[in-house]
Formats: C-alpha cells, structure tokens, sequence
C-alpha cells in the first residue's frame, strides 16, 4: 500500500505541473487563458494527494509525518487545499502565480523518499546533467539582464527626480523601455531555472545518496527558485514596478550567485 500511495503522490504532482505551465504563461504573456484547465487538473491532483496521504496513514497507523519527503508533500497539500478554497470563497485567481508552482515542487520532492530505478545508461545521466547546467547558465544569464537592467532604472529614475543633465547617462532607455526589459527578461530567466531545478533535484534523487535533499547546494539552490518565484509574483500579481522591483532583481542575482558558488565549492560528500 505504501507503493500506492507514492504512486497517487507522483500522479498528483503530474497533475500539478499544469499549474506551474498555467503560471509561467502568465509570466511570459501575461495572459490567464490556460487558468480553467490547470484548475481542473489541480484539483484532480488534490484529490489524488489526499487519496495518497490518507492510503500512508492506514499503513503506518500514524499520521504520516516522520521525515521531510512526508512533511513537505502534507504541507503541499494544505497549500493546495487553501488555495481550493481561496479560488471558491474570493476567486483569488492571482495567487495561483505563487501558489501553483510552489505546490507542483514540493509534491515533487514530497514524491522522491522512495527510489527510483537507476539510469538507463551513462549517456542519459549525462544528458540530463550537462542539459541542467546549460538551463542554469541560460536562467542566470538572463537574471544577469534583469539586474543590469534593474540598475539603468535605478540611475534613470534618480536622474529624473533630480534633474540631472549628464551626458553619461542621457541616452538611457526610457523608464518604460527598461520596465518591459526587466519583466521579459525576468519571465524568461525563472522558466528556465525553474526547468534546471526540477532536471537538478530529479538527478540528484537518482544518484541514490541518502542525504541528498540536505546537501547545501541543494537547499540553497530551492531557496534561490522560491525567491525567483516570490519576484515573478510580486511583479505579475501584486503590481510590483519601478525602485522595488528593480531592488529585488539585484537581490535574486546575489542568491544566485551564491547558488553558483555552492555547486561549485560544495561538492556532496
């Protein structure tokens, strides 16, 4: 039964992934059109995750809470059921933004305590590894454009403000030019970081280390994502522009760096 109810969990978040597709078109075309089917799937996935955790409670005759994968896969499903209920009482559709996609990652991990069968060949390990890397360099790239964009709004604001006249910075870009360029670019880089983070957790699991969600690489690489989606959120949804999320931009690009620094420095024991 414990096989089953790890099945319904890994079916679930399948499940989940709409909603994360639903947000990141929303991010990239600010257009809502795909909300009614990832909904639907989203609700299908909550049932399929309760199915799960009540199908872990009968086997262990306890509530199933001894380690992280069963916390954080219980958290994603009050997550998921909250939001069920937000949509219905006051059709908070917005915080999908944040709240599908955080729900997707967590049942994800949530579906990796038990393993998986080993790589089919070396070849495929490989692909996987170098196709997380280029996605991470790509998504940090791109971070990169929103920051340096994110600092030209900072200088042209000031500029404005106080009326300076330097010919230094006079053939800066229009407020509303730097605006579009950090929302595109902004979209764009938490797609693929997002895309490497679920390639880089997914290979980590098949290396078959025990410990492997506790790595410092590994957490801080989710922190890292959550931050990058709190941004995309707080800007799609909340109406964030100008100096506050020019600011949190350059803050995203110091947590990435320091996420790069950790895949570098600190190798799994």
């Amino acid at each position: 039964m414990q096989e089953m109810s790890v099945f319904w969990l890994r079916a679930a978040a399948v499940l989940y992934s709409l909603g994360l597709l639903h947000a990141i078109l929303t991010i990239l075309r600010r257009e809502e059109r795909f909300f009614a089917p990832a909904f639907t799937a989203f609700l299908m996935g909550a049932t399929l995750h309760g199915v799960s955790i009540v199908e872990r409670w009968v086997h262990k005759g306890r509530f199933p809470v001894d380690n992280f994968f069963e916390s954080i896969g219980l958290c994603a499903f009050l997550l998921a059921t909250s939001f069920l209920f937000l949509n219905w009482k006051y059709e908070f559709r917005s915080l999908g933004v944040f709240l599908l996609p955080l729900v997707f990652l967590m049942a994800l991990l949530g579906g990796m305590e038990s393993p998986v069968v080993e790589w089919p060949s070396t070849s495929v390990r490989g692909a996987v590894l170098l196709a997380h890397v280029v996605l991470v360099m790509l998504g940090y790239a791109a971070l990169l454009v929103t920051a340096l964009a994110s600092v030209f709004y900072l200088i042209e604001e000031r500029r404005l403000k106080q009326k300076i006249t330097s010919k230094l910075f006079r053939r800066l870009p229009p407020l509303s030019t730097l605006d579009a360029i950090i929302t595109r670019a902004m979209g764009a880089g938490f797609t693929l970081i997002t895309v490497a983070t679920i390639l880089g957790i997914s290979w980590a699991q098949r290396e078959g280390q025990q410990d492997w969600i506790m790595q410092p690489r590994i957490v801080i690489s989710l922190a890292t994502w959550a931050l990058c989606l709190l941004m995309v959120f707080l800007r799609t949804s909340v109406g964030w522009r100008g100096r506050k999320a020019a600011v949190m931009a350059l803050m995203i690009l110091g947590c990435s760096a320091l996420t790069w620094a950790a895949k570098v420095f600190l190798k799994p024991s």
